[in-house]
């Protein structure tokens, strides 16, 4: 299990009832390595201001990974951690390699951001 205040996915059921029972989800695969610690904190930081988003980890060398590694949008990726946004159960975004909290957020703002009601638009 890896070392972070994160939910942690442990296994392919619990990666589908995450996608089942979060509309929103952010999944970051990795070890606990330089790459993917950043990431991790940034996560972590995060959680508390995106109320309508749910933050996971997953080890990427767990036999139960693969359900991530070998993802159409993750083929490609050579560096980790491999970091997956889901919205309703499809993936939306996928990144590899290490991410500031100002990428992140801006892949969750773009995908994730709740609808404003235009009755409070001044």
């Amino acid at each position: 299990m890896l070392k972070t205040n994160l939910t942690h996915v442990l296994s392919e059921k619990d990666h589908a009832e995450l996608l089942q029972n979060n509309e929103n989800v952010m999944i970051c695969c990795g070890r606990m390595g330089p790459m993917c610690i950043p990431v991790y904190e940034v996560m972590e930081e995060l959680e508390g201001e995106y109320k309508n988003i749910k933050f996971a980890d997953m080890e990427f060398d767990s036999p139960d990974a693969k359900i991530i590694r070998n993802l159409p949008e993750a083929k490609s990726f050579q560096g980790l951690p491999f970091t997956v946004y889901y919205k309703n159960g499809k993936v939306v975004k996928a990144t590899s390699s290490i991410q500031s909290r100002d990428q992140v957020t801006a892949i969750l703002d773009e995908h994730f951001k709740q609808p404003v009601n235009e009755t409070t638009q001044n």
